[in-house]
């Protein structure tokens, strides 16, 4: 298959404290020569300073200064980097079970995810918390790195049980495509260079398998919707009479003469135009940004949602989600929050707690009410106004939403509508 040298991977890393996640990154910039001299200069300072031998890769990931002087990753760290075949966008999250939250928002939009196992403890509990975010949030490659690998002398016996633990309690799991990798992060083995400690092992190194993974678009092509952001009254004579719905498409096509529904008014009409800064276009599809204008005169604004009049989302003011808690404070039934779906935000309230997961054994946990930081749930969520969703399965865009305390402003929780 022809590898497009201009095309995007995301990936992001998982796993427990000190598994070796920013040290793989940083193994995998430094051995593909992504790192600049500047950089390379300004970690090998902080390096000798710390009193390490050689080069600190962790460093090229832990890019803030309070986390160097923990020592630890403390927040999702983006790195950019590209290779002759492809582009890289890294989300590097931190290990702490208090921090799993910031895994959902670093693998919210990714294409893959590296879950990193200590060889010398194998499967534990953040691997299987991590391993079903992943998995609610359909992220369709996995690639579980067993690493340390030189701390269990390179011991096929031990890498082939790590294997076969994660493949008992993931086959409870959604993921279309997992592989696995033996690596020392630490020196390199099966990184970027094929590892010659572990001749056993008959696969591609972790660079060369990211570089050939098959990126399908995870935008809907088949469902238009278009949520509005703004309207657009040029005040210039030129344009006097023009009135555009500006925003930017969730998924799907649109053209000139498309029939087209406003939700959740139910009022039709045709689209006369669809503009750009550089003009009209005959076509436009996701994520393009444009601004629409149509044949009949509606009251629209922002919020509201133009769809395909034979190919409509539900408009429901209540309905189920799979929810990913990410506030120290306690969510209770009936407390009122902000929701943002698309461009639409308005008040609603956590209805009930149909039930929570439990990560390790992946069981209902019935009879819950309250919702504490990084519990994943299922619960009835009731709006003030209807929003115009689909099921997350089919559409991440318009299946997704967070919810927002009023009183803080601080985004409170992550949700999944199925």
């Amino acid at each position: 298959m022809q590898i497009d040298k201009n095309q995007l991977l995301r990936f992001t890393t998982a796993g427990s404290v000190d598994d070796g996640k920013s040290t793989l990154i940083g193994r995998l910039l430094y051995d593909s020569k992504a790192i600049f001299e500047d950089q390379l200069e300004a970690v090998s300072v902080t390096s000798q300073r710390k009193g390490h031998d050689g080069v600190d890769l962790a460093l090229f990931t832990d890019g803030l200064r309070d986390e160097r002087e923990q020592g630890i990753t403390i927040d999702v760290a983006y790195r950019y980097f590209t290779t002759p075949k492809r582009k890289f966008i890294i989300a590097d999250t931190p290990g702490h079970i208090q921090y799993t939250r910031n895994m959902v928002t670093g693998a919210s939009t990714a294409n893959a995810a590296l879950i990193l196992i200590d060889a010398r403890n194998g499967v534990i509990e953040q691997t299987k918390r991590h391993a079903f975010i992943a998995s609610l949030l359909q992220i369709p490659h996995v690639i579980v790195c067993v690493n340390k690998m030189d701390l269990v002398d390179y011991s096929e016996e031990v890498y082939t049980k790590i294997v076969h633990q994660f493949e008992e309690f993931s086959s409870k799991l959604y993921v279309k495509d997992v592989r696995f990798l033996p690596i020392s992060a630490l020196d390199g083995d099966n990184v970027v260079n094929r590892s010659t400690n572990m001749d056993w092992y008959k696969g591609a190194p972790l660079l060369h398998t990211l570089e050939e993974l098959h990126i399908g678009s995870d935008l809907n092509k088949i469902d238009a919707r278009f949520p509005i952001q703004t309207v657009l009254r040029p005040q210039s004579e030129a344009h006097i009479d023009y009135r555009g719905y500006a925003g930017r498409i969730a998924s799907g096509i649109f053209r000139p003469g498309d029939e087209i529904t406003v939700m959740p008014s139910g009022f039709t009409s045709t689209i006369a135009s669809i503009d750009t800064m550089r003009g009209a276009l005959e076509e436009a599809f996701a994520p393009m940004s444009v601004a629409i204008s149509l044949n009949d005169d509606i009251d629209i604004s922002r919020g509201d949602m133009i769809v395909k009049t034979n190919n409509q989302p539900q408009a429901l003011q209540e309905f189920d989600a799979m929810l990913c808690w990410l506030h120290n404070d306690t969510a209770k039934p009936r407390v009122k929050y902000t929701i943002v779906h698309t461009s639409n935000e308005q008040k609603a309230m956590i209805k009930s707690v149909l039930y929570k997961i439990d990560i390790n054994t992946y069981d209902r946990e019935e009879n819950q009410k309250d919702l504490f930081m990084n519990d994943i749930a299922r619960i009835k969520i009731r709006t003030t106004r209807p929003l115009m969703i689909d099921e997350y399965r089919d559409n991440r865009i318009t299946g997704s939403f967070i919810l927002i305390d009023d009183a803080t402003h601080e985004t409170v929780a992550a949700g999944m509508i199925i």
